[in-house]
């Protein structure tokens, strides 16, 4: 059994403890999604450790697209950072799990911090935010607190690249028809709550963006959004950088 900084599995941290076990024991628990709206999901354990010729298209060009400095956001078992400290970057890693930062720094990973990213300071060339990253902002009221704290965060000419999903889809009928919710509510604000073995975590809060809505966002608060690359499932890969920037 490998040496993990930890002794005890928290109670509230599934997604960490999926990660611990498999890579103590190359076994995992079945690691499930739950949501009000959404049909239950599962996450394959094994996904999070997957290299960089396993990894989805958008994902493997986002990570030929970071430069410089980076901050890895969400960084799970750390299979992007690992990749980019292979080819030789300055790679910071975060994640809100305790048992993932410790996961990480056994595999290798040199710098994996437990941290909240809207706390966390320093400054980069590259902030990665994948598998649908942006998630973490949660809902769109909270996405000018986003750009400005990505302000601070990025260095001159710096990027942000992050993946998200259009899920309009989800909300259409046998004919295509739409029948996106009737409030005021935006159809990508979700809330979920995950299990792994007898280890639930607490509900929170997840965004799920289309293009054209990043887009208008990013440029009311002073960035462009550029789409670099979409995927065969209404995914997409962005880039956001300052209108500054723009040439």
């Amino acid at each position: 059994m490998k040496n993990l900084s930890y002794t005890v599995i928290p109670s509230t941290d599934p997604m960490g403890h999926a990660i611990a076990s498999y890579h103590r024991t190359g076994k995992a628990g079945r690691l499930q999604v739950f949501s009000p709206v959404l049909e239950d999901d599962e996450i394959p354990v094994p996904w999070l450790f997957r290299t960089f010729e396993q990894m989805p298209a958008l994902e493997q060009r986002a990570l030929n697209m970071a430069r410089g400095r980076v901050l890895d956001v969400g960084a799970g078992a750390g299979c992007h950072s690992l990749t980019l400290q292979q080819r030789g970057l300055d790679v910071t890693a975060i994640d809100l799990s305790p048992l993932a930062v410790a996961t990480m720094r056994e595999r290798g990973v040199k710098q994996a911090l437990q941290h909240d990213f809207f706390n966390f300071q320093g400054r980069f060339d590259t902030i990665l935010m994948l598998m649908n990253g942006i998630g973490i902002v949660g809902t769109l009221n909270r996405l000018p607190a986003f750009f400005r704290h990505i302000d601070e965060l990025l260095a001159p000419q710096g990027q942000v690249l992050c993946d998200s999903s259009d899920i309009a889809y989800l909300f259409e009928d046998e004919a295509g028809k739409p029948f996106l919710p009737d409030d005021s509510s935006y159809y990508g604000e979700m809330q979920f709550q995950m299990k792994c073995d007898e280890v639930t975590g607490a509900p929170f809060n997840w965004l799920y963006i289309d293009p054209d809505t990043l887009q208008r966002a990013a440029h009311e608060n002073g960035f462009s959004a550029t789409i670099v690359g979409q995927g065969d499932h209404f995914d997409y890969l962005a880039s956001i950088t300052r209108l500054s920037q723009a040439p």
